[in-house]
């Protein structure tokens, strides 16, 4: 059945209503079959529970009721299967036989995107904002000396005007002079390399205005490719590939451009990033495209919202609205254009509000925004179907929430999205999941502090939730209505209140996740709201509950449970209870110690626990029953307090991944070194101190984990630990109450893999000087270095940082130097700084010429 609906999902844009509906009803037998299977599951394990005596009684006491319950879900499955006869004969019926057969209305909405990729190179000078700068980009680019071939990729997410960038540089009369010949083709996600070559053939003569071969569709691919590399091989040649969705493209069409070192250049656009930042075996360059800053996201929008308008200017009662319309696109300038488009016809604020209100119904059901849901369904389309759910579940977020990875994967993996891969962990699976959907834009690659997370475009995130609703897969409600029976088997409730209403007949329900949204107080009455036996996912973070429903333990089919924020002081004896549990996040709650039964959960792969104290990086750990070193599929233990022998019994541990310790002493160097030194797949490791006065001392490990790829130390360190310079695999790396004496950066800088850096209180020097290196570094905190009066960049390092952050360097006087040549650079913030820094920024300041040119390519985040 589910084998059935994969299937029908890949045809899903050529189904008729009838098709719909009858796909529909399949999926929800469907999960009707899941049901019932979760049922028995349920029912048998209540009779293992309690021993064989405790067994004996039950089958001896309530046989009849054993013998009623057979005969159940005996019923159940015979109507299921009278119902699944029933639907192909309904189907037939009312004429909706070829479910997962057509393809028709898929293929119109890519014939239709193509043609309006296609006009983008007709498209008026004075409709385009915000593009100067990156076109100079491309120009330089195409028209360097370098005489050998180039690949010039773009790449940004459906509608984020890859296409028109690349047109108008491509129209360039400079472009048109210095190549001796040119051609623009689409290549789209269906194609024929033999049609290929024929349009290249007929738009590179064209061009020149000459006779077009004869006879090309009777020519084969070789007769092809000889007519094209003979028309070549002599000639400085453009070509634009654009919209490219295969990765092998390349490799299918490369013998088609011959190198003759003449200088031509290869440029293609892309929604995805691993297609543009593949090893094209040339030299290549990769431009992402960037939203457009809000001047120019405003002044776009105001082009045609506002062209009826007196003064063709927004009035004063909209403008609120207006802008915050604008801040939904994202600076997406498909959205921003068909957005526009609607609200030019719009002249009251009620017609305004209903818009702003009720956007996810305009985008289903307005003609004017149909073309710009479509250009972004492309890419949901294009997905595999284990990764369209994964997407889909990300709805279940509120609009705007930056995920962190760990917890999306985890989820995922609860929920059954992950598929078994021979050599691989669920958790590397899930994460190339996510990697995917960054690479193809799906999903925008985001920082919570240090943390890796993940982010949804407002407008995807409207498409995904009207899919999500639609599909039954989920519903979003915000906590005042009455959940009644949705057939979702999702539910996220989204809360400002702190309320959940009354809930009755939610029985299919597999996922319960609960958002409570600025809100100090969360009502919960003491057994869960409804009946939730085969809940799999109860997500309850950041709720200001303080204690726990009274049936928690008997959720026998539970695979994550998320406390993390919650009030919460301890977890129930009975904990172990919950057999199938594979995440326990208690992080930042009172809890202060585990129970014994923790160690009865033998399922459990992820235990986080440990609080933070305010937005410090410094943790308190949480006492852990020395059983613990019996869980041998545990792969996060984070964060544990170090007493007694604990940290030897760990050494015993070596399948984790994610290791955090507080309270480590001096005294601990030897076994925490020998532990660590075990843990050859250890990929993540946090270790603070027990008190501020003394060391942490980790020099003792002779080498470090060659998969470790996020470290955190917090205490003071007398020197840079030796193997620092090995970290080849290091992603995230965050110091905290270090004190270096000596510089960090030389030991660091030639790290191929570092991506983030954040020091806190972590060096006593006075300039910090980047003068090489740190290749991949695209985030930097610099947050409490007391003696730092002076940064410098120099121009060959950190040529990827798109974030800097600066705060409480009370002594730092004057803007980093050499921040203006950092072009990558996205997003800053300085907080907490001194008066003379602020002055030298300010107009009239010595840093403010500086200070303008950092702000005309990216934004200040307060």
């Amino acid at each position: 059945m589910k084998s059935f609906l994969e299937d029908a999902d890949h045809g899903e844009q050529a189904h008729t209503q009838v098709q719909k509906a009858w796909v529909a009803s399949f999926r929800d037998l469907a999960n009707d079959v899941e049901n019932i299977i979760d049922e028995f599951m349920y029912h048998v394990y209540e009779q293992q529970i309690g021993g064989r005596f405790g067994r004996w009684i039950r089958k001896t006491v309530h046989f009849p009721k054993n013998l009623w319950y057979k005969r159940q879900i005996a019923s159940k499955l015979q109507k299921i299967a009278v119902a699944i006869r029933a639907i192909p004969e309904r189907n037939q019926r009312y004429g909706g036989a070829a479910a997962v057969e057509g393809k028709s209305t898929s293929e119109d909405i890519r014939r239709w995107v193509q043609n309006q990729a296609e006009s983008s190179l007709y498209q008026k000078e004075d409709e385009l904002v915000g593009i100067e700068g990156d076109k100079n980009m491309l120009l330089g680019w195409l028209m360097d000396e370098a005489k050998h071939q180039t690949i010039v990729s773009v790449v940004g997410m459906g509608g984020s005007g890859k296409t028109t960038l690349v047109a108008r540089t491509f129209k360039d009369d400079i472009v048109k002079k210095h190549f001796e010949c040119y051609a623009w083709i689409t290549v789209s996600q269906s194609y024929v390399i033999e049609d290929l070559l024929r349009r290249l053939i007929k738009e590179f003569h064209k061009a020149k205005k000459e006779e077009v071969p004869a006879d090309m569709n009777a020519m084969s691919y070789n007769e092809l490719l000889e007519i094209l590399v003979n028309y070549l091989e002599t000639k400085r040649y453009l070509v634009v590939l654009d919209d490219v969705w295969d990765v092998h493209l390349w490799d299918k069409i490369r013998f088609s451009f011959p190198d003759k070192q003449l200088g031509s250049r290869v440029m293609l656009t892309t929604r995805r990033y691993d297609i543009a930042s593949s090893s094209f075996g040339v030299e290549s360059h990769v431009h992402k495209i960037r939203p457009l800053k809000r001047s120019d996201a405003w002044e776009l929008f105001s082009m045609k919202a506002f062209s009826s308008y007196q003064n063709k200017s927004c009035s004063p009662e909209l403008l609120p609205l207006a802008r915050e319309l604008v801040e939904k696109c994202e600076g997406l300038p498909l959205a921003i254009v068909a957005l526009s488009g609607l609200m030019s016809s719009k002249k009251s604020l009620t017609d305004w509000s209903k818009v702003y209100k009720s956007l996810n119904w305009y985008l289903t059901n307005n003609s004017l925004l149909e073309p710009m849901k479509s250009i972004l369904l492309l890419s949901f389309n294009d997905l595999p179907y284990r990764l369209k759910q994964c997407f889909l579940y990300c709805s279940l977020f509120p609009e705007d929430h930056v995920i962190v990875n760990k917890r999306l994967i985890q989820l995922w993996i609860a929920e059954g999205f992950v598929e078994h891969v021979e050599g691989l962990t669920p958790e590397e699976v899930a994460n190339s999941y996510l990697m995917e959907l960054i690479f193809r834009n799906m999903l925008q690659q985001r920082f919570r502090g240090s943390i890796l997370a993940c982010k949804m475009h407002d407008l995807l995130w409207e498409i995904a939730l009207s899919i999500a609703k639609r599909k039954k897969f989920c519903a979003v409600l915000d906590g005042s209505e009455t959940v009644e029976e949705t057939g979702a088997f999702c539910l996220s409730i989204q809360t400002t209140n702190g309320e959940i209403g009354s809930c009755t007949g939610i029985s299919r329900l597999r996922s319960f996740l609960v958002f409570a949204i600025g809100v100090s107080s969360f009502s919960f009455s003491n057994k869960l709201p409804f009946d939730l036996k085969l809940l799999k996912v109860l997500d309850l973070e950041d709720a200001p509950l303080d204690y726990l429903p009274d049936n928690l333990t008997s959720l026998f089919n539970l695979k994550y449970l998320n406390l993390c924020g919650s009030l919460i002081t301890e977890l129930p004896k009975s904990i172990g209870q919950l057999r199938n549990l594979q995440t326990l996040n208690v992080m930042d709650t009172k809890i202060e110690a585990l129970p014994r039964g923790i160690s009865k959960l033998l399922n459990l792969r992820h235990l986080l626990v440990g609080r933070f104290i305010s937005r410090k990086v410094i943790c308190t750990g949480v006492r852990i029953p020395s059983s613990i070193s019996k869980m041998k599929k545990l792969q996060s233990l984070a964060y544990i307090e170090s007493e007694g022998n604990i940290i030897r019994l760990i050494g015993s541990m070596s399948q984790l991944t994610f290791l955090g310790i507080t309270n480590v002493k001096e005294r601990d160097e030897e076994d925490l070194c020998a532990s660590i030194q075990e843990m050859k797949v250890l990929s993540i490791l946090f270790l603070v101190v027990a008190d501020g006065e003394e060391f942490l001392r980790v020099g003792a490990l002779s080498s470090p984990p060659p998969y470790l790829n996020k470290i955190g130390l917090t205490g003071k360190l007398e020197m840079v630990p030796h193997w620092f310079c090995s970290l080849h695999s290091l992603t995230i790396m965050n110091l905290a109450q270090s004190g270096l004496e000596e510089d960090l950066l030389p030991h660091i800088e030639a790290l191929p893999s570092l991506c983030s850096l954040w020091l806190d209180n972590a060096s006593v020097r006075k300039e910090l000087c980047f003068n090489r290196g740190f290749v991949k570094l695209c985030y930097l905190v610099l947050r409490n270095l007391a003696l730092l009066n002076k940064i410098t960049i120099e121009k060959r390092a950190m040529p990827n940082l798109e974030f800097l952050r600066i705060d409480s360097c009370l002594t730092l006087e004057t803007l980093p130097q050499g921040i203006e040549d950092l072009t990558k650079l996205q997003g800053y913030r300085f907080d907490n700084v001194s008066k003379k820094f602020r002055e030298s920024v300010e107009e009239g300041g010595v840093d403010h010429p500086r200070m303008l040119l950092v702000d005309e390519r990216c934004k200040k985040y307060t």
